[in-house]
């Protein structure tokens, strides 16, 4: 039975966001599991919709023997401090060399995102694979699967037997690409040799808003990737890029495996790469905040449909720290919760101290504090000032919560003390721990339903969309001051070559 080393190394960095990946954010387990290494990955990774979980489970209906090693992930910052990477690359090689020293391995499997740039390596998993490598040598297979969001460098590529990445955004497919990195390893084994190679670099960066599968031209290239595999008998896949990652290979990929694998490629990227389908509206605050309220106020609207704005630029899912205070603001500013009192809500805001004071006081007390943070952004300039003023404590919660939308079910994240905050009307979920608003639980778990309200402003850029878009009557994306430009060729590049264009 062949015995496949298996391990991962998660995490999405904006080099122009203000906080780093230390090694403690690999181990708090709030956004991803925390850090494990040995035996502990086969039990806690499974049933869970993350690309090693499906790859485990491809592997045990082929019968093939898995050696965990360590997994690691944290919510994307910016750098992955030296250290932390080098705790995480140090275990996975020392157990490489350990398991080849004790019997013969015949493959490795990584869990990687493909856009982790550490203090002292920008192109961190392409470091990751080349130690690898130099371990291993040059026949042992290498299959990894990547991130839809993956900066794939040419290292990547030629230091790996084979990549895949995930064919949707929000990404619900993270576990079939898993049994995808399985596919490309039984087609590794019958190859007795890499498979042909090519890949192509768009010549521009492409903002994340528009790059969702829930939209068009993602949703219909996609498609037509998934069909072109079948008549070319490839593995295509395509990465538009994390386009905050200020090194010289940020830039969209598009790649494929297989004997066919540069007719395939060629004839995807001429449909692929014109640019201006990759453009894309993204609304001011207060502008955003208008068209909301009147929308959510229409007789047109159906009641427990609501209108659902994302925050985009204060993403915890691409750098954010999901404290700043735009959106607050603006909906303050236009008397949001009293048109619709009680049926307006945002989060997640992330504040410790509020939580902390929430709890102290109870449900029904009433707190003066402040809400949120003023934070660097990539213009120079910090974001909106903390809001002031009375908040009533709605509801409190642990913050153990167990996800159940469709992006990544099953996965129970803790991020400590939580409350629900209600300002002039408005409903704030305040948090301890750092987490994308991408699954409705995350709501519900301090009592705010989003069926009950009429206006929901999420911490989100597209994953939300998997599980709030089909409950929605509406989706807007909103342009408040954070760190991660909704618009990438806002941010003040200085790596990038001089042949890529920062907007399509």
């Amino acid at each position: 039975m062949p015995r496949i080393l298996i391990a991962g190394y998660q995490h999405e960095t904006n080099t122009f966001a203000p906080s780093v990946a230390d090694w403690a954010a690999f181990t708090r387990g709030d956004s991803f599991p925390a850090y494990m290494r040995g035996p502990e990955m086969l039990d806690k990774l499974s049933g869970i919709n993350i690309p090693v979980g499906g790859f485990m489970d491809a592997a045990r209906r082929k019968g093939w023997t898995l050696v965990p090693s360590a997994w690691a992930g944290a919510i994307p910052s910016s750098y992955v401090t030296e250290d932390a990477f080098e705790r995480i690359a140090g275990a996975i090689c020392e157990d490489v060399q350990k398991a080849g020293a004790e019997s013969s391995l015949d493959a490795i499997y990584l869990d990687l995102h493909g856009a982790a740039a550490a203090e002292h390596a920008f192109d961190s998993e392409g470091e990751l694979l080349q130690r690898l490598r130099a371990i291993v040598g040059p026949k042992l297979p290498i299959v990894a699967s990547l991130d839809l969001h993956a900066n794939v460098t040419h290292r990547m590529l030629q230091t790996a037997d084979a990549l895949v990445s995930y064919r949707t955004y929000p990404h619900v497919d993270m576990a079939d690409t898993g049994e995808l990195a399985a596919e490309l390893l039984v087609r590794r084994f019958k190859a007795g040799q890499k498979e042909p190679l090519h890949y192509k670099r768009f010549p521009y960066l492409i903002p994340l808003n528009a790059q969702s599968t829930f939209m068009e031209p993602a949703k219909s290239l996609y498609e037509e990737l998934v069909a072109m595999d079948r008549e070319f008998g490839t593995v295509l896949s395509f990465c538009p890029a994390f386009p905050a990652a200020d090194f010289d290979e940020c830039a969209p990929m598009l790649w494929g495996h297989g004997e066919r694998a540069e007719a395939a490629v060629e004839q995807l990227y001429a449909r692929a790469s014109e640019p201006k389908q990759w453009r894309v509206t993204v609304l001011p605050a207060r502008e955003c905040v208008v068209q909301a309220l009147a929308l959510a106020a229409s007789p047109n609207t159906p009641a427990g449909k609501p209108v659902v704005v994302a925050d985009t630029q204060d993403n915890p899912g691409a750098g954010g720290d999901s404290n700043t205070t735009g959106m607050l603001h603006a909906l303050l500013a236009q008397g949001a919760g009293r048109q619709l009192p009680g049926q307006v809500a945002l989060g997640l805001m992330f504040d410790a101290a509020a939580a902390k004071a929430a709890h102290s006081a109870g449900v029904g007390a009433t707190l003066d504090i402040s809400l949120g943070t003023a934070v660097p952004t990539f213009t120079g300039q910090p974001s909106d000032p903390p809001v002031r003023g009375r908040f009533k404590v709605l509801a409190l919660s642990d913050g153990v919560c167990t996800l159940t939308g469709p992006m990544m079910r099953g996965l129970t994240v803790r991020l400590g003390p939580c409350a629900a905050l209600e300002i002039d009307g408005i409903r704030v979920a305040v948090v301890s721990g750092k987490k994308q608003l991408l699954d409705r639980e995350l709501l519900r778990m301090v009592g705010i339903h989003t069926e009950q309200m009429r206006l929901v402003v999420v911490k989100s850029s597209v994953h939300f969309r998997a599980d709030f878009q089909p409950n929605a009557s509406h989706v807007l994306v909103a342009k408040a001051a954070g760190p991660m430009a909704a618009d990438p060729g806002d941010l003040p590049w200085t790596r990038l070559p001089v042949t890529m264009r920062t907007r399509p």
